[in-house]
């Protein structure tokens, strides 16, 4: 009901800014017929009516963005109260369990864990939150180190398939003809295995059931190394490999809205990787055909 109504908000002002130019353009015509043998006053009309045009289209698309914006922002805080909210209620039901019954150690423990893996995902979206904030500052600092490329990707991928509980089979990489333990970049250790790890969790999550995932580290020249993260996954439509990279998008289909996240994985992936002179990008062929997403930044050479 709520989005049908943004849908028609939207097409409202692009109707009344469509209304609005081609009558503008009617006056400014009319003008030029009535004036078309004074020059000055021809002149001077035309140039105010073609203000006013612009000005009908500049604050039509403005306004279609701010409605839109809107909505990736009310469409981010129910996603992220979510996030929050569920492994809250969890954590309570479970301790209430333990203070009003007598339960046995196995049982106790298997508690624990599901506590405790609550607790890791609060404060995974807590951090996905503060960093999303911290990467888009000006003038925030970024440490460069020297970053080897073979540790960081098996480090990374260690780390998810202990999160997702994934067999060794379910993800694999391989670097393109040399040793990936001697490709390495200048920069901040934690904020790149930040961005792969994101790149990763998004793969996984939108693989669905049988993940296959199969990470690729590749020399495309001898300036840059590129991370490439491909999947058998739900896709993307062409339209839309460019937003998944915005603040707040989510991609919408009828599998997503069980997929749980916040919509700033792949924005933190972008911003990280242009703060370390690089880019990233996503490839799909369609919708139920995988995806394909990549990271380049640029070589140390030293």
């Amino acid at each position: 009901m709520r989005i049908t109504s943004r849908k028609t908000t939207i097409a409202f002002f692009i109707t009344l800014g469509v209304c609005l130019a081609a009558a503008t353009a009617v006056l400014s015509t009319s003008w030029i017929i009535l004036n078309w043998r004074q020059i000055v006053p021809l002149i001077l009309g035309v140039i105010f009516f073609g203000f006013i045009i612009a000005g009908v289209i500049l604050n039509t698309i403005f306004l279609v963005r701010e409605i839109r914006r809107n909505e990736q922002q009310d469409s981010f805080l129910n996603a992220v109260t979510h996030e929050l909210k569920t492994p809250i209620t969890s954590i309570r039901l479970y301790l209430e369990t333990l203070q009003k019954r007598n339960i046995d150690e196995e049982q106790r423990r298997e508690f624990y864990q599901v506590m405790l893996d609550d607790t890791y995902r609060l404060i995974g979206t807590v951090e996905q939150v503060l960093r999303a904030a911290r990467v888009v500052q000006k003038n925030a600092l970024l440490s460069r180190n020297e970053v080897e490329i073979g540790p960081l990707v098996q480090d990374a991928l260690d780390l998810a398939r202990s999160r997702h509980h994934l067999s060794p089979q379910a993800m694999d990489w391989a670097a393109d003809g040399r040793p990936a333990e001697r490709l390495s970049v200048m920069g901040d250790r934690e904020e790149l295995a930040t961005a792969l790890s994101n790149v990763l969790d998004n793969a996984i999550k939108y693989s669905q059931k049988d993940p296959g995932i199969r990470v690729e580290v590749l020399t495309p020249d001898l300036r840059h190394v590129q991370i490439r993260v491909k999947d058998n996954g739900i896709g993307i439509s062409r339209g839309e490999l460019k937003r998944v990279f915005k603040r707040f998008y989510r991609v919408l289909t009828p599998v997503t809205p069980q997929v749980k996240g916040s919509g700033l994985g792949l924005f933190i992936v972008r911003a990280i990787a242009h703060r370390h002179g690089g880019k990233a990008f996503a490839e799909s062929e369609g919708t139920g055909r995988g995806t394909t997403v990549t990271i380049q930044l640029p070589r140390n050479l030293q």
